[in-house]
């Protein structure tokens, strides 16, 4: 087994990096510490793992100062047996002078395939003079569980499909605060084609038809892995056709007791205790996100119906079992996500006289955002309709900043309660990556 490790070691110092294209994910490092990145499956944290080694290549520090193993290379399956020590016995046979001289900078993909991985990476810190790094699915490197198997020495940061911005850099195209006509028709265009294709990086270059087939690969593998098998579930067929329905209601709301009387009807008689379970399963793998409303009562905020999103726009139609999906859930949809990467908690709002604005968010200064999203303010009863929730919203919460993000539209409304930006989809996603939203 040594043999084969200084193979495998040697192998990957001496192959080229492929680092697609660079993330806007910034990750502080800190010593004694691990860095683990986590996200969805196929969201590109392997690739994102090249592009930190790149990095530190670039700095100047040498391969061979470098460690990479992918757990899920066949010959190390024998390690489940043998145990990680091997790793530094055959490192530092290989180079025994950089032992307590130079810092090792280790990568570890997908290490949760071999079990008692957290003991290994928690002696590594402590015992050696390195800098460690981990991906993994989500099948078994959820946030929660790194930070009790790791006691405190490991950071998790969570990695997303592109963003617009990263899907601007993927198609080449320009982008900033401020913008000349053409470049505006450029970006317009992207964003287009955003909204069709969704941010995974393994189907920006294929057809409709092959994308449709990855992505409900990608649910297969999300439900079967990160699901079924890992929580042993006792009714597989009522997970999924649980996932098909909050797929097909994405940016609905929900209740534990509407979806269990729903598997009922199905012929799953499933608890309510084990429907909630799934629900925090979904979640704990990045696949589907709940929204709870925003209120200063724990209990309220439990007890109401929540909202549900998924983590791609594009992947919803690929799976959805409806002909046509609802345009505006699908860019409320993607609006969540791209809020998701940039702020905490995030909830939806209710005013006093019941309306709804879809979701409100706190600032890094700790000051309130209101955004309503709308495919289109065409019609009077609509625009009527948007902006009296969010006004009414504003005046409850005080001095919040108002946005309404539609597909087209954009212009300033001026209320009692505050001035509304009204902007166009591309252009929130665009100013949000930028942190630049007015």
């Amino acid at each position: 087994m040594l043999a084969v490790l200084r193979e495998i070691i040697l192998d990957h110092q001496q192959t080229d990096f492929d680092t697609g294209i660079p993330r806007h994910l910034r990750v502080e490092t800190l010593p004694g510490k691990a860095t683990i990145c986590i996200g969805v499956r196929r969201c590109g944290k392997s690739t994102y793992l090249f592009q930190r080694m790149r990095h530190l290549q670039d700095a100047g520090v040498p391969r061979e100062n470098m460690l990479y193993l992918n757990f899920f290379d066949d010959r190390l399956h024998p390690l489940r047996h043998e145990g990680l020590n091997l790793i530094l016995e055959a490192y530092y046979g290989l180079y025994p002078e950089k032992k307590d001289r130079e810092t090792l900078h280790v990568f570890f993909d997908e290490i949760q395939a071999i079990p008692g991985w957290e003991a290994f990476v928690d002696r590594l810190l402590r015992s050696q003079r390195c800098e460690v790094f981990i991906t993994g699915s989500s099948a078994q490197m959820l946030s929660r569980e790194i930070a009790t198997q790791m006691r405190g020495r490991a950071l998790a940061w969570e990695l997303f499909p592109f963003s617009f911005t990263e899907f601007l850099d993927a198609r080449g195209v320009s982008y900033g605060v401020h913008l000349a006509s053409r470049e505006r028709l450029q970006i317009r265009k992207a964003f287009e084609e955003y909204r069709e294709r969704g941010g995974f990086p393994e189907v920006l270059g294929v057809d409709r038809r092959l994308r449709i087939r990855i992505h409900q690969e990608y649910l297969q593998a999300i439900l079967f892995r990160d699901l079924i098998e890992r929580h042993d579930i006792a009714h597989p067929q009522a997970v999924s056709e649980l996932a098909h329905w909050l797929i097909d209601n994405a940016a609905s709301l929900y209740s534990i007791n509407r979806l269990t009387g729903y598997l009922k009807s199905l012929g799953y008689h499933v608890p309510k205790s084990a429907v909630a379970d799934y629900l925090e399963w979904f979640e704990d793998a990045y696949f589907l996100f709940t929204v709870p409303i925003h209120d200063a009562s724990v209990a309220r905020t439990r007890t109401n119906p929540k909202k549900i999103y998924c983590i791609d726009h594009a992947l919803i139609d690929s799976v959805a079992s409806g002909v046509l999906v609802n345009a505006g859930h699908r860019l409320e949809n993607l609006i969540f996500v791209a809020l998701r990467r940039h702020f905490g908690p995030i909830r939806y709002y209710r005013t006093r006289t019941r309306k709804e604005v879809d979701f409100i968010v706190r600032d890094a200064k700790r000051s309130y955002r209101l955004i309503q999203v709308c495919e289109s303010l065409g019609q009077a009863e609509t625009r009527q309709r948007e902006i009296a929730a969010l006004e009414e919203a504003m005046a409850e919460t005080g001095n919040a900043q108002g946005i309404i993000v539609t597909a087209e539209e954009e212009a300033i409304h001026e209320t009692t309660a505050g001035r509304i930006h009204i902007l166009p989809a591309w252009k929130f996603v665009l100013l949000l990556d930028l942190q630049e939203l007015p």
